[in-house]
């Protein structure tokens, strides 16, 4: 298999997921697939994403890129399969403030090896996590890339993601209003919920001192959950009879900043995932 770089590995650890209600409504969302109470060599694989991508989804799908022989993804070919109760199967955080739930990977992967499908990705899991020292050393503005599938875009024939990249707006460290999370600036489409936020510096980045440093940082900053809008008001038409006001055509407009669920929350749910141990 041909070594695949820093980007390369992060993109396939995201998902596309599509949920369907009881009303055959169909929505998209993003999730990246994590691994949870490590010991050892072992792990519970689960796909996190935003407790709203799969509130009410009776069915959800997922589309998984197959391994080439070679070890390494076979781009083209990927398999959709769905998942029925997908909302009832999702383990969610047990703080109501917090967006996260994860899906249970193991037993969906262990069925799908049963069928013959081995599937390539890349799992994240607690090393890609800074330590908070870390994430004090860092500065107000930092490179971020946020990977998913904004306003559902994605690459359908290889089944791969968007990459946006941006900055951070607000100190990753400090709890944007009283909350644990920040606030980033890129552009933030529905569909991007769920999507994992990377501090990404390759090659070199900038110190506190304003001075150049030689070397690579990389680090899962957190997960993407909501991005601040604001209202645009179309034309006002008073109707001819006074009482009958014709309404105002009021539509949502992002503006390029998103809440990202700071990355130490994702620990949260390894006490969950122990339960299988």
């Amino acid at each position: 298999m041909k070594e695949l770089g820093i980007t390369d590995r992060l993109i396939h650890s995201t998902v596309r997921i599509e949920c369907q209600d009881a009303a055959g409504n169909i929505s998209s969302g993003s999730g990246f697939i994590f691994g949870f109470a490590r010991s050892g060599d072992r792990c519970f694989p689960g796909l996190i994403t935003n407790k709203h991508v799969v509130r009410g989804a009776v069915k959800g799908k997922f589309h998984m890129t197959l391994r080439a022989a070679d070890g390494g993804p076979s781009l083209g070919h990927h398999v959709a399969t769905e998942i029925a109760d997908f909302e009832g199967q999702c383990f969610m955080h047990p703080d109501p403030n917090v967006d996260l739930a994860v899906f249970p990977l193991g037993p969906f992967l262990n069925e799908e090896e049963q069928l013959g499908r081995d599937y390539f990705y890349i799992m994240l899991d607690d090393s890609t996590l800074p330590q908070p020292e870390f994430i004090e050393s860092l500065s107000s503005m930092e490179d971020i890339i946020m990977i998913g599938y904004p306003n559902g875009i994605w690459d359908t024939h290889n089944n791969l993601p968007v990459i946006r990249k941006g900055i951070t707006a607000t100190h990753p460290a400090r709890s944007f209003g009283g909350k644990d999370e920040f606030l980033i600036d890129a552009a933030c489409f529905p569909g991007s919920s769920g999507s994992p936020v990377f501090l990404c510096n390759i090659g070199s980045y900038p110190g506190k001192e304003g001075n150049l440093i030689v070397g690579t940082r990389l680090g899962l900053l957190g997960v993407l959950y909501a991005g601040p809008q604001h209202t645009a008001t179309g034309e006002i038409v008073l109707a001819p009879v006074p009482t009958n006001q014709k309404p105002i055509s009021v539509s949502s407009i992002p503006n390029n900043l998103g809440l990202v669920i700071q990355a130490k929350k994702i620990r949260d749910f390894d006490v969950l995932f122990r339960t299988f141990m």
